[in-house]
């Protein structure tokens, strides 16, 4: 999408309801963060053009959210397959592009297979898929979808993980769910020449 197509409430520089944050009105803290977002490492999708931009507009928020990610992120805490294929069900079932195309990759860098992927983007049945990913997918759209986990989807999360890791396991979704409302309500377009990951409903 051309800067000449952004909708029209759209920041033509931060690519979002918003403008890019100012450096110069953040704390040193903060300032440190805008600095790793203008010089992403590691092939960052957004940069400051996502939702770590968004954020410094509230640099207490960020900085709160900073040690509770860097937890959630953890491969010792949630294995890294595992944790992709989480942030990309939570995407779906958000309907966030954004999210979508900046997990995508990095799920099938990470194990998840393109059936499984398909799966979760088409929002079919996961018929046939190992129980790990039957499991989390339909706990997923139960949790996002029906504001509700039946007792038996629970029973199946439960055999998989222990109590911590499906607690952290949880609260990565929900972070995730966050971030999501955060691009969803201030548009966060994609990047020029990433094209919608998602169809619709």
């Amino acid at each position: 999408m051309s800067d000449e197509a952004l909708p029209q409430d759209i920041d033509p520089e931060s690519r979002c309801r918003l403008p890019l944050p100012d450096r110069d009105e953040l704390d040193e803290d903060a300032r440190k963060a805008f600095d790793s977002l203008a010089n992403p490492k590691g092939g960052s999708l957004a940069g400051l053009r996502g939702p770590g931009g968004i954020r410094l507009h509230s640099p207490e928020l960020s900085r709160g959210l900073r040690p509770a990610n860097i937890r959630l992120r953890d491969p010792d805490v949630i294995d890294a397959r595992t944790r992709e294929l989480a942030i990309l069900i939570t995407a779906r079932e958000h309907d966030c592009q954004f999210e979508w195309a900046a997990h995508e990759a990095e799920s099938k860098k990470e194990g998840v297979s393109d059936e499984v992927v398909e799966i979760v983007r088409h929002r079919r049945p996961p018929t046939g898929l190992p129980e790990p990913d039957a499991a989390l997918i339909i706990f997923g759209r139960e949790l996002f979808g029906d504001h509700r986990v039946t007792p038996e989807t629970y029973a199946r999360v439960a055999a998989l993980f222990d109590r911590r890791t499906l607690v952290d396991l949880v609260n990565l979704m929900g972070m995730y769910a966050m971030t999501a409302a955060s691009l969803i309500a201030f548009d966060a377009q994609l990047p020029e020449g990433t094209p919608p990951g998602l169809p619709p409903r």
